[in-house]
This record gives structure tokens, C-alpha cells and sequence, in this order.
């Protein structure tokens, strides 16, 4: 058998992403420098990061069928992914419209998409057999404004959940969903999340480790515990290692802190708490964690923050690029990266500082493919 792959279970969406030398006026007609579509979404950005590591990975997650089909299959090629265990329903194709609305102007700026995101993952050579496809719902998509001239970077989520996330700041190094503003509007999105009845169906043999990215939380915490209890049925040289992302700042999803042999806090999280600091936040939230487990806190600008059984507190500083020009996706890459040198064997302080490392290359490129 060949090597075990890393199961990456959470969101997968459309990323429309508009580059400009700054931030537009509301309600203008402006160029921008360039526009790309890329595949989004934590968990599926944590593949993509995973597989440029070398590291063979799958993703777990909702999708629906659309129309985009030349780009999907091209893009699938160009990456060899595997779409054996794809079951496609050609007639059940879902147009999708990302609408930017000002709530207090009555501004709207419409794009429409497809699906892409299939090809995608095929391109990166991420395994989806375990892709829920559902006969109903729309897939995720967010619009994304990136600023060449300071990095920022401007994203609305079309989610399966009913928020949308609005965002702009710069040098977000480690995480693509913080710091912005939520209003619990209704998205109309009815996709739903893959559950534990899904899980049920994966062979926990195959993986050497399962990352969540924190979404709905009490079916998460059925598949944590069905880990657990597979785990010890095994030689611990054969137990999955886990690891959870609690990123949005919600109260359903902190009961995840007490699940994973790593969990990954961020720093909208951490402020939700009170803290001011990853190194606050890691002391602070530590004693949520289950017995043994890792508790890993990333700060942007400032770098990373990590505390393990033996209660160290440990720090990396942050690498910024020279030129920072995309932090889209820059906290996926940290978490991947920190995953992957853990599975390597390597120390916390190593792993912090190799992901600090990894999401600073990330900034200073578009997209992904250029931080190896």
C-alpha cells in the first residue's frame, strides 16, 4: 500500500478573485490589473498547500453540480486529480451569483459563477472520493479584491451558513476568513455540510491524519469521536493523528477545543475571548484543550504562538515576503504546513516556524503555486 494521506474534512468554494492598485470607489466602473478564479475555502486550501508540500492528501466536503465544465476537467488534468469516486448529476446544475451589498447605500455589485472547483482539485493531486455531492443547494462562492500595492485583500462569502463575511485589512499572514464583520444576513445558500452519517463511510485506515476546519461543529465532534475510538483499537505506529481549526468567532463551535491532538485557534477567536495576543490566547484558552493535545494560536505580522503538553509556551516570528501582494489563504497555508511538519516528526518550535515560514512565501505570490 502506498503512502497514507492526509483527510482534510470543512469547506470548499469558488474564489473570484479581482486584482487592483487600490481599493475601488463604491459604485464605480474601475479596471482592475488582473482576475482569476481559484478554488477556496479552509479545508480546501489546505489541500491544495499539502499536495505543493509533497504530501498526499484528500478532501471531505459538500459539493454541488454546475456548469463551468471546459475549466473544471481542464483544470483537473492539468493537476491529476483522481476523480474516480466523483458522481456527477448533470441535471441538477446550479448557476451561482455573488452579490456585494452596501446595507446602508442599497449598492449591489453582481457577479455570477459556475462550478470550477472539481478540476482544481484533480490539478493538485487531491483525492475526493469522500465529496458528498448533493442533489440540492448551491456551492459556496466568495469574491475576492486583492491589493497589489499593500496586500490586502477584500472577501465576500457566498457560504453554505448563513452569514457573509466581509473583509479588508493588510497582511492577514495567517488567516483568510478574520477581522471582518459579520451580519448574519440570510446568504440563501442551502448546502449543507457534510455530517458524521458521511464520515461513517471513510476508511479511517487509509489516513495517517484528519485536519477539520470548524463549521458544524456537533456533527465534527461525532467524527472526532469516531477517531478516537478507532485509534484505540490500534498500535499507536497506526492511530490517525487529528487536528481541528476553531477560526470564526461563534459559540457553537468552541466545544471543538476539547477534540484534535492539535487545534489551531485564531486570532478573531482569541479577541472574542478578551486576549490581545497569541501568547495571551495560548495561555489563556490551553486548559480547553483535551489532555495532551497542542494548542497552536497564529497572530499575522506578529508571528505564531504554540503550546504543547509539557506547557512551554513557545513563538516564531512572522517572515513577511518583500513585497507582500497576497494574504488570501495565508492561514490555510500556516495550518498545512504545521500539520505536515508535525506528521514529519519534526518539534512544535520547528513546525510554528516552518509554517511562519511557508505562509510568508505565500504572501508574496498569488495564489499557491509559487510558495515551493
Amino acid at each position: 500500500m502506498g503512502e497514507k494521506q492526509i483527510l482534510c474534512v470543512g469547506l470548499v468554494c469558488l474564489d473570484i478573485i479581482s486584482v487592483v492598485d487600490r481599493y475601488p470607489e463604491e459604485d464605480t466602473d474601475t479596471r482592475c490589473l488582473s482576475q482569476r478564479w481559484q478554488r477556496g475555502g479552509n479545508a480546501s486550501n489546505t489541500c491544495t498547500v499539502l499536495s505543493l508540500l509533497g504530501a498526499p492528501c484528500a478532501f471531505m466536503g459538500s459539493l454541488a453540480p454546475g456548469h463551468a465544465a471546459n475549466f473544471v476537467r481542464d483544470d483537473f488534468k492539468r493537476y491529476k486529480v483522481d476523480l474516480a469516486h466523483v458522481a456527477e448529476h448533470p441535471a441538477c446544475a446550479l448557476p451561482i451569483s455573488v452579490v456585494i451589498s452596501n446595507m446602508t447605500t442599497g449598492t449591489r455589485t453582481i457577479l455570477h459563477a459556475a462550478r470550477f472547483i472539481l478540476s482544481d482539485f484533480q490539478n493538485r493531486n487531491v483525492n475526493v472520493a469522500h465529496v458528498v455531492w448533493q442533489s440540492q443547494g448551491e456551492t459556496p462562492c466568495a469574491c475576492c479584491i486583492v491589493n497589489s500595492s499593500n496586500g490586502s485583500r477584500t472577501v465576500t462569502l457566498f457560504d453554505t451558513l448563513s452569514d457573509i463575511w466581509i473583509e479588508s485589512y493588510r497582511w492577514d499572514s495567517f488567516s483568510t476568513r478574520a477581522g471582518g464583520h459579520n451580519w448574519n444576513l440570510d446568504s440563501g445558500s442551502n448546502l449543507p455540510d457534510v455530517t458524521d452519517a458521511d464520515f461513517e463511510q471513510v476508511d479511517l485506515s487509509q489516513y495517517k491524519w484528519i485536519h477539520w476546519e470548524g463549521r458544524n461543529a456537533s456533527e465534527q465532534v461525532k467524527m472526532m469521536r469516531r477517531v478516537e475510538e478507532y485509534n484505540q483499537t490500534c498500535p499507536e505506529s497506526q492511530q490517525v493523528g487529528t487536528s481541528v481549526e476553531v477560526e470564526k468567532p461563534r459559540q457553537e463551535l468552541y466545544q471543538l477545543f476539547g477534540y484534535g491532538d492539535v487545534v489551531f485557534v485564531s486570532k478573531d477567536v482569541a479577541k472574542d475571548f478578551g486576549f490581545c495576543s497569541a501568547s495571551e490566547a495560548v495561555k489563556g484558552l490551553y486548559k480547553r484543550v483535551k489532555p495532551g493535545a497542542t494548542l497552536i494560536c497564529a497572530w499575522a505580522e506578529n508571528g505564531a504562538d504554540a503550546m504543547g503538553p509539557d506547557g512551554q509556551l513557545l513563538h516564531s516570528d512572522a517572515f513577511p515576503p518583500d513585497d507582500v501582494v497576497d494574504t488570501l489563504g495565508a492561514g490555510d497555508t500556516f495550518n498545512a504546513s504545521v500539520i505536515l511538519a508535525l506528521i514529519r516528526g519534526r518539534p512544535l518550535q520547528e513546525a510554528i516556524t516552518y509554517g511562519c515560514q511557508v505562509a510568508g512565501r505565500k504572501c508574496g505570490v498569488h495564489g499557491y503555486d509559487g510558495i515551493v
